[in-house]
């Protein structure tokens, strides 16, 4: 066991590993927040952390059946010469989900339902079912490719339980600041229809190198941040000169 925690290969693949659960739970963030804005706010913070406490487990117990995952990725269908694996119908029926789920939202907040409403539509259990459904989805994406790069169970399985605690650390300010800033729910909103259609490419055997996704999203949230940043300055000066004009004005 010493020797085990002692090589620099082990600890090399936990820390890969972990990024690589972090970055990839960055997806479920964003959806879990917008799922979970739509319940009375004093259910928000109870589906959240049910909804990954439960995702915890059912990460941990995929990667207990690692022969059955890597079955996964076996053709069982044929449609004009082009297979298809469970891995693949699942990838597709994510990414769908995700299209659909992304545009209902934004139709939902563009058209004024977003007070009481919109909250009706959704009840905790769905809340907590639909997080539960879209973490299955990017689990068997990750723990996929984590089989390819640990050798040891063990390591997977702590790389999943640090990511997962660092996603219920972060889950309510994230889910917070989401629900305060209507632009960055919209924002979240295009990253869930970008990560769909990526499952769907994924799903048709084109692989879109995930490093293109980030780079957007990551682009797209420093400009939204430089918004926010302008924005709170305004009103910052606003405050101190109420007479004064603004931008806006002139």
């Amino acid at each position: 066991m010493i020797e085990f925690l002692s090589d620099p290969h082990v600890w090399a693949s936990l820390l890969t590993l972990t990024a690589l659960e972090i970055v990839l739970g960055i997806d479920n963030l964003i959806f879990l927040s917008i799922v979970s804005g739509r319940l009375p706010l004093h259910q928000q913070r109870l589906a959240r952390q049910i909804g990954l406490a439960l995702a915890l487990l059912g990460r941990i117990a995929l990667l207990f059946s690692l022969t059955w995952i890597i079955g996964l990725t076996e053709p069982v269908l044929s449609l004009a010469g082009f297979d298809l694996s469970w891995r693949d119908l699942v990838l597709l029926g994510g990414g769908l989900f995700l299209l659909v789920k992304g545009t209902m939202e934004t139709h939902h907040m563009l058209e004024g339902h977003e007070a009481g409403a919109a909250i009706a539509t959704i009840t905790f259990f769905s809340a907590v079912v639909q997080i539960i459904i879209l973490d299955v989805v990017f689990a068997l994406d990750s723990i996929i490719t984590a089989v390819g790069l640990a050798e040891h169970l063990s390591i997977m399985v702590t790389a999943v339980v640090i990511a997962m605690i660092v996603m219920l650390v972060a889950a309510n300010p994230v889910g917070d600041f989401v629900n305060r800033h209507p632009t960055v729910k919209m924002l979240a909103l295009s990253f869930l229809l970008l990560v769909g259609m990526a499952l769907i490419a994924d799903g048709l055997h084109f692989h879109i190198p995930r490093g293109y996704l980030y780079f957007a999203i990551a682009f797209s949230a420093g400009v939204e941040g430089l918004n926010l940043w302008a924005a709170s300055a305004r009103k910052r000066r606003a405050m101190a000169h109420p007479g004064a004009p603004t931008s806006s004005d002139s």
